[in-house]
């Protein structure tokens, strides 16, 4: 019944909905990725070689804090996993399409950012964003808001921690033999004392965190790829002739190929990077003194980063290290771990298990921030609508998820947090679709 559920909800009918939002807003824009990049890279990366931002100034959360901490949310599982998963259902071709599915997913990504931060205000001293608030404040449609609220509370519980939990015990057991108990109670207190400091310690431990984990990263897979040089003509020729050749699309067995390429490279990039799911609105609204526009090219930026360069370098290192002709003997993280062996010996499992282990810490990290304002949107809707009270109870149900996904086994969790992912599209997209002439206007 759930596996039902998420064909359902995952289904080709989804995949339309992204490609046809962002196609919409890519040409209402002129293609901004592309005849943008110099102005959106300048106000992104290249703005961090300058001065200090006002945020940093003012000692509040700035513009590459919430880089860092919607970086978080994403780097990790679905850089790691779902590219070796989708290489090995979908072909080499469904790169080309995680590649379209992200250059697409920018755009989409900029108008989240933009109205994620026009759109919201402050309660106290943090700010309150994200698609509820839009649909809610800006369309007067309160009920989606509660909609994406309970499937953005729904998904912290389970992608977000449960998930997330349970892969960093299952990689510490299998490489590094640490009992799953330890691993449950060290993980939980450290998630507590990250997210026990509020959103400015989650945003600086994200700023310190993903730069030096990503950096790490980057630097052992060009490693493995400059290794193999001289077979990297061969595997861009692959993976562009198998996304759409002439032969593929005459049908048959062939083109059923291709349509499984585009199907896993657009969904495990959207899976990656998170473009369409709204949660980048409610990241971008908590940076101090920030700027709509500044905001949607630096989530523009971190669909880049997360798919174009994080991605595609685990993509290589795949294709490069491992003759899949006659199929594949591993899939997942093994099949990444398997192919970094192959060239760094036991360093190199070693490097993708700790790889994974840090990137699941900064996701259940930023996820918290994420699902925490989802659940105080929901809880100002109930009789107990006291902000206090509902802040302790989603600190205490997200450290408890965190402690039993280390422990359990989760099929089903997988497939259940996958089926909130995917609805949380539905509402978000609806707004989008319904501000879509805002965000034209609004791109530089």
């Amino acid at each position: 019944m759930i596996h039902r559920i998420h064909e359902a909800v995952w289904g080709p009918w989804m995949l339309v909905v992204f490609l046809a939002m962002g196609i919409y807003l890519t040409i209402g824009s002129g293609f901004f990725q592309i005849r943008g990049f110099g102005k959106w890279w300048r106000a992104t990366a290249g703005s961090l070689m300058g001065e200090k931002q006002q945020g940093e100034k003012s000692g509040g959360v700035t513009s590459f804090q919430t880089a860092c901490t919607a970086l978080a949310a994403t780097i990790g599982t679905g850089n790691i996993v779902g590219v070796a998963t989708a290489l090995t259902a979908g072909g080499a071709g469904a790169i080309f399409w995680m590649w379209v599915s992200a250059g697409i997913g920018m755009i989409t990504a900029y108008g989240e950012g933009f109205l994620g931060t026009k759109y919201r205000h402050k309660a106290g001293k943090v700010w309150i964003s994200g698609p509820m608030v839009i649909l809610d404040k800006r369309l007067s449609l309160p009920f989606l808001g509660l909609l994406y609220g309970f499937f953005c509370t729904m998904s912290s519980l389970g992608m977000g921690s449960m998930v997330q939990a349970n892969s960093l015990s299952l990689t510490a057991a299998y490489s590094f033999s640490i009992p799953p108990v330890v691993s449950a109670v060290v993980v939980t207190v450290s998630v507590a004392l990250v997210i026990g400091g509020g959103t400015r310690r989650i945003a600086a431990v994200s700023e310190k965190l993903i730069p030096v984990a990503s950096g790490i990263y980057m630097l052992f897979s060009m490693l493995v790829i400059l290794m193999c040089m001289e077979h990297i003509p061969e595997v861009l020729k692959e993976i562009f002739s198998s996304a759409f050749s002439l032969e593929a699309a005459a049908g048959g067995t062939a083109g059923y190929g291709v349509s499984r390429s585009i199907q896993y490279g657009i969904s495990r990039g959207v899976f990656s990077n998170e473009a369409g799911l709204g949660t980048l609105a409610i990241i971008h609204g908590a940076a101090d003194h920030a700027d709509p526009k500044e905001q949607g090219m630096w989530a523009m930026f971190e669909v880049f980063f997360d798919t174009i360069v994080i991605c595609t370098l685990t993509a290589l290192v795949i294709l490069l290290t491992v003759d899949h002709s006659s199929g594949w003997q591993y899939d997942g993280a093994a099949l990444t771990a398997f192919c970094f062996s192959v060239k760094l010996g036991t360093w190199g499992e070693y490097l993708v298990s700790l790889s994974m282990i840090v990137f699941a810490f900064g996701t259940m990290v930023a996820w918290f921030y994420m699902g925490r304002q989802a659940f105080e949107y929901l809880w100002m809707y109930t009789p107990l609508s006291n902000e206090t009270i509902g802040r302790k109870l989603y600190f205490l149900l997200y450290l408890n998820a965190i402690f039993l996904g280390s422990l359990a086994k989760l099929s089903t969790v997988w497939e259940l947090s996958d089926i909130w992912n995917g609805l949380m599209a539905v509402p978000n997209m609806t707004a989008l679709f319904l501000l879509r002439k805002e965000i034209r206007k609004n791109i530089p």
